[in-house]
């Protein structure tokens, strides 16, 4: 007998239920909850190949709602990935499994996004989305033809973020996107109506989305919302009417089953429902046989689309993230020492995006709504909208959070290199995706302008003091700060061919001259470096980054006229400078001599590099005022500088 959808289902349930209560710790009601929807998209829509898991045309799904993970999880065992096995399943939760708390794309294959953070998903699936048109445009359906769905819960249509990757989906289009909203009105804190009054649907449609209803228990019902749903041009939410832990007899339709084991009793109660007689963590061999047999339906599809893809190179290195061999940056360097620059690095930025841009077709530009500002707009980067997705650049608007995720989304996707923009003290809006893309060890650019007190007149809202010293504490993040056009030229290079993670450029406002003369080596790859060595004996070093090392120098050449010898190293970023030998980073930054920092922010974290030294910074809020008039104010002028360095040599040589 064909098992039924209700019983395969049910696996999904048990799974769940087993897993949580081994681990006295979890989410078991939203996986019971949508068992019925999982079911109905995976035996009978999602396109996908567990022996393939990373086949570019399969269907992406995003569990936005991460905290249900063991749905996910149980759908990866029963449609035969090589993992997570069961005995990944038993470890839920525990050290060493790849069952995680939450997904992680990282940890197994056919987990496209990691979520946890509620929102999130939901706008990296709309940046899938949007890879997925862009794509598409270029090679056709031959080669890209596939949907993006995701499940999300309450939690992630009231995020904020959410509202940004609604409208954002709406307004280009995205009709291969599927939103199921799983509509069970329960939080934390217990039933919705406690902090909710919003018509969700009703914004969605707002927004230009398809919107339709089902019973989230009925597989007829969910399969006529997602047969609408993919007939519709627009992108689609699916209101799933649910019942959280469905199944569980005593305790389904209340928090209580949220983030709660549901307890040894309520989980044999919960067997006898569903008529579930398979001991814990075991799921009966027609069932499972049933579940391989859905997991298969992809094989011949994935075959045909070998066949068709095959001889198409550039496509193929798209896909792989592979970098286009070409010596464009290496013919603007040269460009750059032939003629030098004194521009604002967000100019030298756009200047080097206009050679990068020309030669990669694999970027797509944006800015949340400062393009101008932000200078990441070339030529070669015509709009991306729903009338031609072979644009290259995405108008993002006030939605920096949305435009981050987005860019997570992009680059999960593969095929694509995102970069965007803003002011850097606005990261704060778009931190959470930021560490998303650092956890996911994602190749997202962010070019972040306006870095310091250097904008001037906009005074301390809009300057960032803290931000560079905030986002180097965050793992698997660079953080460039270049100090010139050929820095940045540097720092754009080794941005794009970083790979398994994120890089941030923090660029200046203001005119910046041009330091270097010689670009053979790409020395910001060094983290840190020796731009000018002391004439005299030395005694002093100063270490700058960005705007402050051209007056590092001006610094330098005051105290090499009273026979100070003074080296100034240049260190756009810590933590490639880390990640050198230690024979590298002892020569730049030798014991024995007075070692100064100079950077235009928070001075706390600077005393890892010159130890009981001095540091010349900014540890309040600024202030509105032209630029040179500030610099005078928070001491960061020669004048103000030079004779603290005296007075402290003058002090260690009396004691």
């Amino acid at each position: 007998m064909i098992p039924s959808p209700q019983q395969l289902a049910n696996a999904i349930r048990a799974l769940a239920m087993d897993a949580v209560e081994a681990a006295q710790s979890g989410h078991p009601g939203m996986p019971m909850g949508m068992a019925d929807v999982a079911t109905t998209l995976f035996t009978r829509y999602l396109k996908f190949d567990p022996q393939d898991p990373k086949w570019p045309d399969r269907d992406r799904f995003v569990l936005s709602a991460g905290h249900g993970s063991m749905l996910i999880y149980a759908l990866l065992y029963l449609t035969g990935y090589a993992r997570p096995t069961i005995g990944d399943i038993r470890n839920f939760r525990q050290l060493g499994s790849p069952c995680a708390g939450h997904p992680e794309n990282f940890e197994l294959p056919g987990i496209e996004a990691t979520t946890g953070p509620l929102g999130q998903g939901v706008a990296m699936a709309v940046g899938m989305a949007i890879a997925e048109r862009h794509l598409n445009a270029l090679f056709g359906d031959a080669l890209v033809d596939h949907h993006t769905w995701a499940i999300a819960g309450d939690g992630c249509m009231m995020e904020g973020i959410n509202h940004e990757a609604v409208g954002l989906a709406g307004h280009l289009g995205l009709g291969r996107l599927t939103v199921f909203w799983d509509d069970n009105r329960i939080t934390i804190d217990g039933a919705t109506s406690l902090s909710t009054s919003e018509d969700v649907a009703a914004r969605h449609a707002a927004a230009g989305w398809h919107v339709a209803h089902c019973n989230g228990h009925d597989v007829e019902d969910i399969t006529r919302a997602i047969d609408a749903a993919i007939a519709d041009p627009r992108p689609s939410l699916i209101a799933c009417r649910t019942i959280i832990g469905k199944g569980a007899p005593n305790k389904q339709g209340t928090s209580a089953t949220h983030g709660s084991p549901l307890g040894a009793g309520e989980v044999a109660a919960a067997r006898e429902a569903l008529g579930w007689t398979a001991p814990p963590f075991e799921v009966p061999g027609d069932l499972l046989d049933a579940w391989r047999a859905a997991g298969g339906r992809g094989t011949s599809v994935r075959a045909g689309w070998q066949k068709r893809a095959m001889g198409n190179a550039e496509f193929a290195r798209r896909m792989s993230g592979a970098l286009p061999e070409g010596g464009a940056m290496r013919a603007y360097l040269k460009g750059l020492i032939a003629d030098p620059q004194q521009v604002a690095t967000r100019k030298a930025s756009e200047m080097a995006l206009g050679a990068i841009n020309d030669a990669l077709p694999d970027t797509i530009g944006g800015s949340a709504d400062l393009t101008g500002s932000n200078n990441t707009k070339t030529s070669a980067t015509k709009p991306l909208t729903k009338e031609d997705y072979s644009g290259r650049y995405l108008y993002y608007g006030i939605r920096e959070f949305g435009m981050a995720a987005a860019m997570n989304g992009m680059a999960l996707h593969g095929g694509v290199i995102p970069y965007g923009g803003t002011f850097l003290v606005f990261s704060d809006y778009a931190r959470g995706a930021i560490r998303l893309s650092a956890l996911q060890q994602v190749r997202v650019v962010y070019v972040m302008t306006h870095d310091s007190i250097g904008l001037g007149e906009d005074g301390p809202t809009h300057q960032p003091v803290e931000h560079l010293m905030s986002l180097r504490l965050m793992p698997n993040l660079h953080v460039w700060r270049p100090c010139d056009a050929v820095e940045t030229a540097e720092c754009w290079a080794l941005a794009l061919k970083r790979a398994d993670g994120p890089s941030l450029l923090a660029l200046s406002r203001q005119n910046l001259p041009q330091l270097r003369d010689s670009a053979d080596e790409n020395l910001c790859a060094r983290g840190a470096y020796r731009l000018r060595a002391a004439k005299a004996a030395r005694s002093v070093v100063l270490i700058a980054t960005g705007s402050e090392v051209s007056l590092a120098v001006e610094v330098a050449d005051a105290l090499e006229r009273q026979g100070i010898g003074c080296d100034v190293v240049s260190m756009p970023c810590w933590e490639a400078f880390d990640a050198q030998p230690a024979t590298w980073r002892d020569d730049v930054l030798p014991v024995g001599v007075l070692s100064v920092s100079i950077e235009a922010g928070a001075t706390m974290g600077w005393e890892r590099y010159i130890g009981h030294g001095l540091r010349f910074g900014i540890d309040s809020f600024g202030a509105s005022a032209p630029i040179a008039d500030l610099y005078r104010h928070f001491g960061l002028t020669v004048e103000a500088i030079v004779p603290r360095i005296t007075a402290e040599l003058e002090g260690k040589s009396r004691a």
